[in-house]
């Protein structure tokens, strides 16, 4: 395919892909009041949170909590990671609506961070997603490592569309392709989903790129020459990558609705109060947005009032 989508659905990670990897630990209000402000901009998917253990992960401690103080709104979708049956008892009696579950398309990857294999995390993961279809909730899936791992390097194909073949007769609704340590490159993004579509239809697809290499946004624009139409970012560049110190890790949210902007795609979203939402956010960690667009226009008014 060469046409590009007339509309593109963004799936807003900050509040737990992103926060999870910073080292800010946020109350359950001022991360609910970010959410708030991400529906604000015209966002109608944000990932609420997680639950999973606050031993093991503590920026996401209190997700009941935020989940309770999210107004409910039409149209607008607060999904939560869901690890395990005991997290998917937590999502249920916090009244979530949608949830996520993650593998690895990277043996030594799952290995490492979830302490078994990706047929094991598979396995697991049956019960939830069958409970979770039962008592009417949406279950997104989403694969790590797509295009390349920090312990084994490239990754095959092959490998990917087994596991999003899995995923989908899990019951997974849409499977999000990432690219967690930021290392792929248009070409490759592009022969992936193309692999991919074999398999899955492209409205079941979704990318999830990191910008470790300052590749994410050219990812994403190879992905929607391919067809895909859903794509998941972060404001303001929420999350380092933690496999390579120091290194940009999500997209920003505001630098893809730009691009997106430019192209003639609609998303919905108000860049102007996305913006500000990136910087509310960053202002509350302590550090400066990774977003390009937020950086440039910080500049632009600093020049102004000089």
């Amino acid at each position: 395919m060469s046409e590009l989508p007339k509309t593109v659905r963004l799936v807003e990670v900050g509040p737990r892909d992103g926060l999870q990897n910073e080292s800010a630990h946020l109350p359950a209000a001022m991360r609910a009041d970010l959410i708030v402000r991400l529906a604000d901009a015209g966002l109608t998917h944000i990932e609420a949170g997680a639950f999973v253990s606050p031993r093991w992960v503590p920026q996401m401690a209190a997700t009941a909590e935020v989940m309770s103080l999210l107004p409910a709104r039409a149209g607008v979708s607060y999904p939560v990671l869901v690890p395990n049956e005991k997290g998917l008892d937590a999502a249920l009696e916090a009244g979530a609506g949608e949830i996520a579950v993650f593998a690895a398309a990277s043996q030594s990857f799952s290995q490492r961070n979830i302490n078994c294999s990706i047929e094991e995390s598979l396995e697991r993961f049956a019960p939830v997603t069958e409970r979770a279809l039962a008592e009417g909730l949406k279950v997104r899936g989403y694969i790590s490592c797509v295009l390349g791992c920090p312990y084994e390097g490239e990754i095959d194909a092959e490998a990917v569309a087994w596991v999003a073949r899995e995923l989908r007769g899990l019951g997974c609704y849409e499977i999000s392709l990432g690219d967690t340590i930021g290392v792929g490159t248009p070409g490759q993004a592009r022969n992936l989903i193309r692999r991919l579509a074999r398999d899955v239809p492209l409205s079941e697809l979704a990318v999830h790129y990191h910008d470790t290499y300052g590749q994410a946004l050219a990812n994403i624009y190879a992905s929607l020459l391919e067809g895909v139409s859903v794509v998941d970012a972060s404001v303001a560049g929420l999350g380092g990558c933690p496999y390579a110190a120091g290194a940009s890790g999500n997209v920003a949210s505001e630098d893809v609705v730009y691009m997106l902007n430019g192209l003639g795609i609609r998303t919905g979203v108000d860049l102007d109060r996305l913006v500000a939402a990136g910087n509310f956010i960053s202002e509350q960690i302590r550090r400066p947005s990774r977003s390009r667009v937020a950086l440039a226009r910080s500049g632009a008014k600093a020049s102004e009032v000089a």
